[in-house]
């Protein structure tokens, strides 16, 4: 940079800097234009809270139209004194309020909450839970949130919950609990046929939760908290479980709705089917007040206004455990294929089937044989290793074959290194590994066959309710994060903790990793071995990007991949000192001369890859042909 250049930057600033302060408010015009943001400001606020006293008063107004609904028929059931009953077997107990006479608290028995504090999980309460069912008159309006219900046929489990009418009828809800977490009840409307349209069939039903956190994972089991609902005779769907908000309007008949936390749900189900009506799912709740997010299902249901024919409802309010699912609705009198046990995840169709009809048998087994977790997921890792050794131990041959045979290969493709050769060098590579009958692709293939069983058992370790709150060395929950450091801050990309299993993981990872690039690069030919470098680079990256993933995850599933990739290098450590290289190449050189006796004896995917190259390199032969005419 020459002196007049600078000059010239120098002037130029000193340009801009001049004309900056010569074209600065005074104070004066500062001061003004202040008050006149503050004037605006002002109206909006002022305009804002006109708006929201009008909202209020037309919520408030509304509220009273709708209790002013039900006032000349079940005046006297609008005022009373709530005395909840309570319904109890030894693994639940549900809390039925006077108030509103639906349940409003319910405690799954024999698993531990979330401060291992008592030996129950209390799922939801009438602070966090509600259930209404609102009936359309002609000219009244029944809402059962607003009555007060009196009980009557009390027992451990069951009772009669009665709103009694002006004119002498009533709504009536009967409940029944099963022999443990089933809970069957029944709503009728006795003498009120006159108070509804002729053609009046279909009742409202509005039900909505705050899901209460239950595990020391916020952000994993918020992943695995979800609104999950099943078409009739379809299969289950559920709400994107990460969106900040999902109102989603469903046209389609529903056999049930349930709201699902990690491993405890509460389902809703109808003998008569849902009909219509709207799902929402929303996550307002910030780490740390107790709750995940907040649920809400209206929908219609069948509505019989002569009471002759109740309309029947079933609860199930349990553990998400697939076995148990699957015998409590076997206790289901709708005579429906409900298919509840698809609230324990498992995965797509492919890793459904894998977690359904081999993991989960496995690991009943195991566990039969009273094992702890810890010992059952290595176990289960030990299994699946030696199903896939056969596989394993041919992709490394196939690896081995292209190592030994690497000196030939540099040395058939020496004459190829300029970049229009390269067809040329791919089709000599072909040919002396048809000559030798190896196949390039073979040990790809059968790896590909294990990715699944990975995916799978990613679906499946989350989803188990057996490994909650089980201990395994210094593990204290397999079903949450195993911190060895933890902090006040959330730290973005890595939370509050540090997971010491995410990190054996990692470290597993890598090492696993520069084996497979060593055993790759030392049968990578020419510029195949330059490439090789910035693919190292990438699979040292993937441990440090699982690290930000899997942080947060359950300690059982990172325990489970580190055990899976130690014995996955111990085996390639193996195959790799047991393979006697002069031994493999003098088997590969017999089945060269035989090949070279007999030609039409070559054959395989390598050969295959040779016609094929031939086939382009004669194609490309014929375009530059017609290019020259």
């Amino acid at each position: 940079m020459n002196r007049d250049t600078l000059i010239g930057f120098v002037l130029i600033g000193l340009v801009l800097i001049g004309f900056s302060w010569y074209n600065q408010p005074s104070q004066e015009e500062i001061e003004a234009y202040q008050r006149q943001q503050d004037s605006i400001a002002a109206v909006q606020q002022d305009k804002k809270v006109k708006e929201e006293m009008a909202q209020a008063e037309r919520k408030a107004k509304a509220e009273e139209a709708a209790k002013g609904d039900t006032t000349a028929l079940f005046h006297s059931a609008l005022n009373g004194q709530d005395r909840p009953v309570v319904l109890k077997n030894g693994k639940l107990e549900l809390t039925i309020q006077s108030k509103g006479g639906t349940p409003g608290k319910a405690v799954i028995k024999g698993f531990q909450n979330v401060d291992n504090t008592k030996d129950e999980v209390t799922l939801f309460d009438q602070t966090t839970q509600q259930m209404n069912f609102m009936l359309a008159g002609k000219q009244e309006n029944i809402i059962t949130q607003d009555l007060y219900f009196t009980p009557s046929n009390m027992s451990d489990s069951t009772v009669t919950m009665t709103a009694q009418a002006q004119n002498g009828g009533s709504i009536v809800i009967d409940y029944r609990l099963g022999q443990d977490y089933l809970l069957h009840f029944t709503l009728q409307a006795n003498g009120l046929s006159g108070l509804f349209a002729p053609n009046y069939k279909e009742m409202d039903v509005v039900w909505n939760e705050m899901a209460r956190q239950q595990e020391r994972g916020f952000t994993f089991e918020n992943r695995y908290a979800t609104l999950t609902y099943k078409e009739k005779d379809g299969s289950t769907d559920y709400l994107n479980e990460t969106s900040e908000k999902i109102d989603e309007k469903i046209d389609e008949t529903l056999d049930w709705v349930a709201f699902k936390n990690q491993f405890f749900s509460a389902a809703l189900i109808a003998r008569d089917d849902f009909k219509g009506g709207s799902l929402m799912t929303s996550i307002p709740q910030a780490k740390g007040n107790g709750n995940l997010k907040q649920f809400e299902a209206k929908m219609k249901t069948a509505f019989d206004p002569t009471g002759r024919q109740p309309s029947e409802f079933e609860m199930y309010i349990g553990p998400n455990d697939f076995r148990l699912i699957k015998d409590v609705e076997e206790q289901s009198t709708f005579g429906k294929d409900l298919d509840l046990e698809q609230l324990v995840y498992l995965g797509w169709p492919l890793f459904r089937i894998i977690n359904r009809w081999f993991t989960i048998y496995v690991f009943d087994w195991l566990t039969s044989w009273g094992f702890s977790m810890g010992v059952v997921l290595i176990l289960i890792t030990l299994l699946l290793k030696a199903i896939t050794f056969p596989m394993v131990k041919k992709s490394y041959m196939s690896s081995a074959k292209m190592r030994v045979l690497k000196p030939k290969l540099d040395e058939a493709t020496r004459q190829y290194d300029k970049p229009e050769d390269q067809m040329k060098k791919q089709q000599a590579m072909m040919q002396l590994y048809s000559q030798y009958g190896v196949s390039p692709l073979s040990g790809c293939l059968p790896m590909l066959i294990q990715a699944p069983i990975w995916i799978a058992m990613f679906n499946f370790v989350p989803n188990a309710i057996q490994l909650r709150r089980e201990s395994f060395l210094w593990i204290d929950d397999l079903s949450t994060y195993d911190p060895i450091v933890e902090w006040s801050t959330n730290i973005w990309g890595i939370g509050d903790h540090l997971s010491l299993t995410c990190i054996l993981f990692c470290i597993s990872n890598i090492l696993y990793s520069y084996m497979t690039m060593r055993q790759q690069k030392d049968q990578m030919v020419g510029a195949q071995a330059e490439q090789m470098k910035m693919m190292q680079w990438m699979m040292y990256l993937m441990p440090l990007m699982f690290f930000f993933m899997f942080n947060d995850y359950s300690s059982g599933l990172n325990f489970y991949y580190f055990i899976s990739l130690f014995f996955s290098a111990a085996i390639m450590w193996t195959l790799r000192k047991t393979t006697n290289d002069e031994k493999l190449l003098a088997i590969l050189e017999a089945r060269y001369k035989e090949n070279k006796a007999n030609p039409k004896k070559q054959s395989g995917l390598a050969a295959r890859l040779e016609a094929m190259q031939k086939q382009a390199e004669e194609m490309q032969r014929q375009r530059m042909n017609q290019q020259r005419k």
